[in-house]
């Protein structure tokens, strides 16, 4: 295949990086949040076996496409309603989510604190690389047919899954340091997800989202929240030096 003299692949390739950067978002915010729950030296190592994983994950469904294909053959019927095994996947990490999600949210709203879960046994890695693993498969899944849809060419696709996989590792740290700081960052963050959950129940139920609409619903939330952070950097009373006499 002949790439430089093709500038259609080149553009193809361009827009399918960035359109897995975008579908990627919530991938990134998930780990995350599950790495977050780990000792800060393993903290590191989850996010890049997370993402490591995804990509993978990608790859292989790319390569795969056959078997994606059967993924969406009627399984059974219920309601006069044919249930595919597409289907199943995505409702079930859509529940998974909209739990994994709602636990976050009431641990930081109505949770014991740092100080009366100090002697609590905290996750493993392998139970966060597990969970990570789940939901990788029902991102993946929903990105692929994505990129299908749009290019016909597997080495595009695979070229985007891979570039885009290793800037997200680029971003996933100081992304993550960045959502640990700002409590009120992190809690948009876990509303995101139970979005998304929301979005992959639906298709699993037949009723499409259009993913424009929710992810310009985070990048307008996003925002609002960038300019309240800002207001209260500017609103902040200045400390005061304490004389030395």
């Amino acid at each position: 295949m002949d790439w430089v003299g093709n500038p259609e692949l080149w553009i193809a390739l361009l827009t399918l990086t960035a359109l897995e950067l975008v579908l990627g978002i919530d991938n990134i915010v998930f780990i995350s949040i599950l790495a977050g729950k780990l000792p800060p030296a393993q903290q590191g190592r989850a996010r890049l076996v997370g993402l490591a994983l995804a990509m993978v994950t990608r790859i292989l469904l790319l390569l795969s496409l056959a078997w994606l294909a059967r993924l969406g053959a009627p399984l059974f019927t219920v309601w006069e309603r044919a249930v595919s095994g597409r289907d199943l996947i995505l409702l079930l990490g859509g529940l998974f989510l909209l739990a994994k999600s709602t636990h976050e949210i009431h641990d930081k709203l109505e949770g014991h604190g740092e100080g009366a879960t100090a002697g609590a046994a905290g996750p493993t890695f392998a139970a966060v690389i597990a969970q990570i693993v789940a939901l990788d498969v029902v991102f993946s899944i929903d990105s692929v047919i994505t990129a299908v849809g749009m290019v016909d060419a597997i080495p595009v696709m695979v070229t985007a899954v891979i570039l885009a996989v290793f800037l997200m590792m680029a971003f996933s740290g100081p992304l993550s340091v960045f959502v640990e700081r700002h409590p009120t960052v992190k809690m948009l963050a876990l509303s995101f997800l139970l979005l998304i959950g929301v979005a992959l129940v639906a298709d699993g139920l037949h009723f499409h989202i259009p993913r424009g609409y929710v992810y310009f619903a985070m990048g307008f939330s996003v925002m609002v929240e960038m300019l309240n952070l800002r207001l209260r950097r500017v609103s902040a009373p200045p400390l005061r030096l304490r004389s030395r006499y």
